[in-house]
């Protein structure tokens, strides 16, 4: 019975994490507060410091399935077609290279002094009024940039600087990147869409790492935990495919705000939470 409860909280998280990857309400706060209320049983904090950054493997596999045709520059396509699949690929490499250098020289630095409930929930406060304050500028406003191709090198590396406030958690990857997307005349969906492809390498790369350093410090996955994080990927997968395609039609028709007053109104919860605990 045990077991199966711990399977279940894996769902649960894998849930979570499949609906906040993507929105830019962040999927590491979410994961946080979940630690909280639900912890695993008989888990260290070594396997939950893996665990929370690899999970997000699921949700990025989400992207790599939905716009496999477009990112693949080996399929059965026209040279102009090939031709802007790399050219989306070089922005992705190049909007990641500030995230990676950073990821790798500060990350434990970020994971001690930063990886607690106070710090996600102002963060989620404040880029919540960023995003109010942004997208109440945006009503008058028309982008410079409506399709990736229209997209600068330069504003690829731009928006990569912004990504990399993602290291402090409550932030939110997607929402860094959208907001400092926007700020430089970039479109809802282009926005959004660069973020999803960012996401790939980036997560791919930072998963990669916690998993070195999980064994490198001589730690070993048991039996109940690789279930755990298997349960927990598969089913993040599901519902980020689901919430990706939720999301790029609400952003058609809609702007971010609602995402910033959902982000203040969790903030001052989990404020409230801590505070009292």
């Amino acid at each position: 019975m045990g077991n199966i409860l711990e399977y279940i909280k894996a769902l649960v998280y894998g849930i979570v994490e499949g609906i906040t990857e993507f929105l830019p309400i962040s999927s590491t706060g979410h994961l946080i507060l979940l630690e909280q209320l639900m912890p695993f049983k008989d888990v260290s904090e070594a396997f939950m410091e893996m665990f929370d950054v690899v999970i997000q493997l699921g949700a990025i596999l989400a992207v790599c399935v939905l716009y496999f045709d477009r990112l693949n520059p080996f399929g059965k396509k026209s040279e102009k077609a090939k031709k802007r699949t790399w050219m989306i690929w070089l922005k992705v490499a190049i909007g990641c290279v500030p995230a990676m250098v950073c990821g790798l020289l500060l990350d434990d630095w970020f994971d001690a002094n930063f990886y607690n409930g106070i710090t996600v929930s102002i963060t989620l406060i404040l880029y919540g009024i960023f995003f109010l304050v942004l997208e109440k500028q945006n009503e008058k406003r028309e982008f410079a940039v409506i399709r990736f191709s229209q997209m600068s090198y330069l504003c690829a590396v731009l928006i990569g600087i912004f990504q990399v406030l993602a290291m402090i958690p409550g932030t939110s990857r997607s929402g860094a990147t959208i907001l400092g997307a926007m700020l430089l005349g970039v479109s809802r969906e282009v926005a959004a869409e660069y973020s999803f492809f960012m996401a790939i390498p980036i997560m791919f790369g930072g998963s990669f790492l916690k998993i070195l350093k999980f064994i490198l410090e001589g730690n070993v996955l048991t039996g109940s935990q690789i279930g755990i994080l298997a349960v927990a990927m598969i089913s993040a997968f599901l519902v980020a495919v689901l919430a990706i395609k939720l999301l790029m039609d609400f952003i058609k028709k809609h702007d971010f705000k609602a995402f910033g007053i959902y982000r203040i109104v969790l903030g001052v919860l989990v404020l409230v939470y801590f505070l009292l605990k």
